[in-house]
């Protein structure tokens, strides 16, 4: 079987399709209508339980709540999540439990134990002593384990549901799965999708495992956002600020992406607001750039900059590009993130008229010693990708190749017509394969389409079309 490591598709008019566990899922878009009955993620096994069940344990039970009990070492994204659970059972029972870096008092019943097994000390002594397996999500990559253990600390805690994770998405999705299960929409504040209220809450002991994901990467592109987006940002946020990405980056966590490509057609991420990629990756979004959009600069600082479209040639000045990629490395070299390598021409256009193999080839391997430079690790070990979109197909089609580590990202014809597949005896690439996918195009009569968004579904078409690329 091939190897995925990222799918995307663009954000303003689509629906992202992913897979997870080896299951496709298709997360509504953001116009889509929305019922108030809560739903399981595909897969997903039932949390909830009979209020008094004696095999559940409360998460709000005679008018109290149960405390969610965090580790202030832990990353800064769950200790938010965390914060996000306690605000959710508050919107489906009008009770918030408090969420607690230590504890120490007198014995209480029940606790909610969040935490990564990397940094949660409660969960890492519960596993020294015997008392919880970590064994199933240990070393996995975004796997997440909800288990009820009883006699946990037997001074402190009679009974626990325990969501621990193998890393900070992991766990954040576990937190969320709950959030789900108990009656809160990922879209809640999107698409105002309605909370289904209840008295009390009760959730399954048993142990479930879930991760680690089929794609490693699974994101969204913000795109074809102006005017209809864009001018409802400026009216409630002011610009593409912190306040409204932070939204974005909780939607996506909640439906268990993980990548964005930010707006770019008048707008540059970075530069926009510094708390942009700051908090991007606290929250555990891992950011890249379009494919017109090489080595984390988004497209309009080039000319933000002062330089012209003629000055945007390899050919002619390689020394005034490298310096622009070089400051975008630079910039973001410490957050988690997807590098674009590559080029095309600006205004998302082809780089020459002739498609100059040689020439992306040497604009590639200077793109890789700009972020072994500026790293200070080898460039194989920084994610990467080549997206052919468009006119970079034909480079691929005329034989040339980027370095194994390189996810190299196929994309469909904007009217979601497979173009390529990898050939046979090229299909275990470290780097791996992804897909860049449009379900709507929004250019010219495609947009008419739109009028109609309340009814928008994904076609079966859409779903075989999964699968073929999946296998």
């Amino acid at each position: 079987m091939m190897r995925h490591r990222l799918i995307k598709s663009d954000f303003s008019y689509e629906q992202e399709i992913g897979l997870w566990g080896g299951r496709l899922l298709l997360a509504t878009a953001l116009f889509v209508g929305f019922g108030e009955v809560p739903a399981l993620s595909l897969g997903s096994k039932q949390l909830l339980v009979s209020p008094g069940d004696r095999c559940g344990i409360p998460l709000v039970a005679d008018g109290k709540a149960t405390p969610i009990l965090v580790d202030g070492n832990d990353y800064v994204g769950v200790l938010r999540a965390a914060c996000d659970l306690a605000s959710d059972i508050e919107r489906v029972t009008g009770i918030r439990p408090p969420v607690l870096t230590n504890y120490s008092g007198e014995k209480i019943t029940h606790v909610v134990i969040v935490g990564s097994v990397e940094s949660n000390r409660v969960i890492q002594r519960l596993a020294k002593v015997g008392k919880l397996e970590t064994a199933p999500i240990a070393g996995k990559w975004e796997t997440f384990m909800i288990v009820g253990v009883k006699n946990l600390e037997p001074e402190l805690f009679s009974e626990a549901l325990i969501i621990a994770g193998s890393d900070k998405r992991g766990t954040i999705y576990g937190v969320y799965e709950i959030s789900e299960q108990i009656g809160v929409s990922p879209w809640y504040w999107w698409a105002d999708v309605p909370v289904k209220k209840k008295k009390e809450i009760y959730l399954s002991a048993a142990k479930v495992v879930e991760g680690p994901p089929a794609v490693k990467y699974r994101g969204i592109f913000i795109n074809d956002e102006a005017p209809c987006l864009t001018d409802w940002v400026k009216e409630k946020f002011g610009n593409y600020n912190h306040a409204f990405y932070t939204n974005v980056f909780e939607l996506l966590l909640r439906l268990r992406a993980n990548y964005l490509w930010p707006a770019m057609w008048n707008n540059a991420f970075n530069m926009d607001d510094s708390l942009n990629p700051k908090l991007a990756d606290e929250y555990g979004i891992v950011m890249g750039t379009s494919h017109v959009e090489p080595m984390m600069r988004a497209d309009k600082e080039w000319n933000w900059l002062g330089y012209t479209e003629e000055q945007w040639n390899y050919e002619k000045y390689p020394e005034l590009l490298q310096k622009f990629w070089r400051e975008g490395v630079e910039r973001t070299k410490n957050y988690e993130q997807i590098i674009t390598v590559g080029m095309r021409g600006k205004v998302d256009t082809p780089m020459s008229e002739e498609t100059k193999v040689e020439l992306l080839k040497r604009v590639i391997d200077d793109q890789r010693k700009i972020i072994e430079s500026v790293t200070g690790s080898n460039a194989a070990s920084i994610p990467q990708c080549w997206v052919l979109y468009k006119e970079v197909l034909d480079y691929y089609e005329k034989g040339m190749r980027v370095p194994d580590d390189i996810t190299i990202i196929f994309c469909e014809d904007n009217w979601q017509n497979i173009r390529r597949v990898p050939p046979q005896n090229e299909l275990n690439r470290r780097g791996g394969y992804g897909l860049y996918y449009h379900f709507v195009l929004c250019r010219g009569a495609s947009e008419l389409q739109m009028a109609k968004y309340n009814s928008f579904t994904p076609s079966l078409g859409t779903v075989v079309f999964g699968l073929q690329v999946w296998d």
